[in-house]
């Protein structure tokens, strides 16, 4: 016999769940002392919503659902934004929360929510463990669930005196899923119309990646010669350097990008999440012809009319359309490509400080190796590394422009860290996103888990004065002060730096790395680039 607690992890311990990231309370007791037992890893946090977007991340970067645990109550409903997040950025996760004893769930009762509803609204799968014997059903439910495409987040409450029961069950088997072969028709319908088309385009989104189909989609590209936009979350799907690569859409302004699907007739959309970016941004006039090819059927929106749906493995899918469609010219879209790449060049020895976002991202990428990774947080600077961040490597460049919150680079990054120890992980974030969850550098601190938190200081919701600087011509609300970053990391046993000009950015950040510890650096930003790239696009004629 086991205790439900001990079966619980048991069933964890079956899903091959590594870590375990949460906050402990009185109502999950009996889960955390059976962790003492288990070969799972409990992580600390300081925060259940840095517990959430650690999960998040991890289960992004993995592709196996990140397990995140809180106590009851407020420490439930502090998942909520993380849980949210992975569930719209389709990140596969696993979220646990202690309950009050199932005799006191009738009634008006001290921290007692109805944790079920409040998370199945932002849940694939949500459920109550009320008797030890569903364990094994619920735990496998939970996973299969977060796992399978869409991937998504689950929740799973666990009541203090159902834990403490006796049980004798063992886990379930563990099939993981295996999406369909694409129905011929649809594949030979699908190569007849890119064989037609006069300027075919294509935008990869993050189901491509999460397809693990980022080499057949270079090939795909390559053989018919079409170009290849990738929304802000499947950067690095198409390696920059790939004569197809158009770069990243998703700006909300009328990019060099945005020229390619003024200029194509038919746009091939090969894992992409509505929730991305929406159909009405890259396609107003709804004119064009339009292949979905998914692991799932597409979602209805008036500017998304699909003439063919290729539903099943993208790689398969994209093996078996190359092998019939007509390859083209490709040549139309080169001067959009040689557009976006001087754009990023000419900032390279720039000295103007406060320093531009150009440059930050310049010494940024100049520092790392390609398959290091940055965690972005959310803000005018997501913007930025979304359009100039070079990638060669898909999940090198973390954004989540599915639920987008703020908040998630610091807990992100530490994950991240955690599942590639040997990589370098910076964590990309504005002032404003950075103490959303800064509280965590003692988490990264204590694990010794050694990231780099590149601080973009504007002391400003920089994202929002953009936007009404746009809208209305004057800002409202949006200016906050700042603490002394760098005694802010000392005071947390981390290492503070400052850039005091824009020469000692990229010497600043290799010297972060060479110190191999939790290292903040604080960077002034200049974001009067924003208008002006604003400004700039808006005046642009297209190079086609």
């Amino acid at each position: 016999m086991l205790k439900a607690s001990e079966l619980f992890l048991k069933c964890l311990e079956n899903e091959g769940v590594e870590y375990i990231f949460g906050v402990p309370g009185e109502e999950n007791l009996d889960v955390m002392d059976a962790l003492l037992d288990s070969p799972i890893k409990f992580i600390t946090t300081r925060h259940e919503q840095g517990a959430a977007f650690m999960a998040d991340v991890y289960g992004r970067l993995t592709g196996r659902a990140g397990v995140c645990l809180a106590t009851l109550g407020p420490g439930a409903t502090n998942l909520v934004t993380g849980v949210a997040d992975a569930n719209m950025d389709y990140a596969p996760l696993v979220a646990i929360a202690g309950q009050a004893s199932t005799h006191r769930l009738h009634k008006e009762s001290h921290q007692v929510l109805d944790l079920q509803n409040i998370f199945r609204g932002i849940t694939k799968y949500s459920s109550q463990i009320l008797t030890p014997d569903i364990i094994p059903e619920v735990v496998r439910k939970a996973f299969k669930v977060a796992q399978t495409e869409k991937s998504g987040a689950t929740f799973i409450e666990f009541p203090e005196n159902i834990a403490q029961m006796e049980v004798d069950l063992d886990p379930l088997n563990v099939k993981h899923f295996h999406p369909p072969e694409p129905s011929q028709d649809r594949v030979e319908r699908a190569a007849e119309m890119i064989s037609e088309a006069r300027s075919p385009m294509i935008l990869a989104g993050n189901g491509a990646v999460r397809g693990r189909a980022w080499e057949h989609l270079a090939q795909f590209a390559k053989k018919l010669n079409i170009p290849v936009a990738n929304t802000f979350m499947a950067k690095g799907v198409l390696p920059f350097r790939h004569p197809m690569a158009l770069g990243s859409a998703g700006l909300q302004s009328h990019d060099y990008v945005s020229c390619g699907f003024d200029r194509a007739d038919l746009v091939i959309c090969i894992g992409y999440d509505l929730v991305e970016y929406h159909p009405y941004l890259w396609h107003p006039s709804r004119d064009r012809k339009i292949i979905h090819i998914a692991m799932t059927s597409s979602e209805v929106d008036e500017a998304y009319n699909v003439a063919v749906g290729v539903v099943g493995d993208i790689k398969h899918s994209l093996i078996r359309i190359g092998e019939l469609a007509t390859p083209h010219s490709g040549h139309l879209m080169r001067p959009l490509r040689e557009a976006l790449i001087g754009e990023m060049n000419q900032h390279a020895e720039d000295s103007a400080y406060p320093v531009r976002p150009q440059k930050i991202i310049w010494d940024l990428r100049t520092a790392l190796d390609l398959d290091d990774i940055v965690v972005c947080d959310v803000g005018a600077h997501k913007m930025w590394m979304a359009r100039m961040f070079r990638c060669e490597h898909p999940n090198t460049c973390i954004i989540s422009n599915g639920f987008a919150s703020m908040g998630i680079a610091v807990p992100g990054a530490i994950a991240a860290k955690l599942v590639y120890p040997e990589k370098q992980i910076v964590a990309v974030t504005g002032d404003a996103g950075f103490l959303m969850n800064s509280q965590e550098l003692e988490t990264a601190v204590r694990l010794n888990t050694p990231i780099i938190v590149l601080i973009w200081n504007d002391s400003a919701y920089g994202l929002i004065e953009w936007k009404q600087l746009n809208t209305f011509g004057r800002a409202s609300h949006i200016k906050f002060n700042n603490p002394d970053f760098v005694k802010y990391a000392e005071s947390f046993g981390a290492v503070g730096l400052r850039v005091e000009r824009t020469a000692d950015l990229l010497p600043t950040i290799k010297r972060a790395m060479d110190l191999n510890k939790v290292c903040i650096i604080d960077c002034p930003v200049d974001y009067n680039e924003n208008l002006r790239l604003t400004e700039n696009l808006g005046e642009m004629v297209c190079p086609i």
